[in-house]
Formats: C-alpha cells, sequence, structure tokens
C-alpha cells in the first residue's frame, strides 16, 4: 500500500491552529450571517430527522 504524501503547510500556519482576521464590521456581519444560516440547517435537518420517526 502507498502512503500519502503530507499536505504542505503555509509557512505561517501550524496545524490544528486558529486562522483569524481583524474584527470589522464586515467581519462580524459575515460570522453572524454564517451562524444565523448554520442555525437554520441544523433546525431544519433535526426537523427532518423527528419527522423520520415519527
Amino acid at each position: 500500500m502507498a502512503r500519502k504524501k503530507a499536505q504542505p503547510q503555509a509557512p505561517d500556519r501550524k496545524p490544528n491552529s486558529v486562522i483569524s482576521e481583524r474584527a470589522t464590521v464586515e467581519a462580524c456581519r459575515r460570522d453572524y450571517q454564517a451562524g444565523s444560516d448554520g442555525r437554520a440547517a441544523m433546525a431544519r435537518a433535526a426537523q427532518a430527522a423527528r419527522a423520520r420517526r415519527s
């Protein structure tokens, strides 16, 4: 079995590190919108799972 090659890391990025950006109004707006989209998607998935179990 062939071994997989390790993916090259960016020089300023360490494994398991957090990538951050400046806390600008636009960045906060994107985060807030993405969070509400994610919560809505999880709520729809939970509702669908409950409907399948019924």
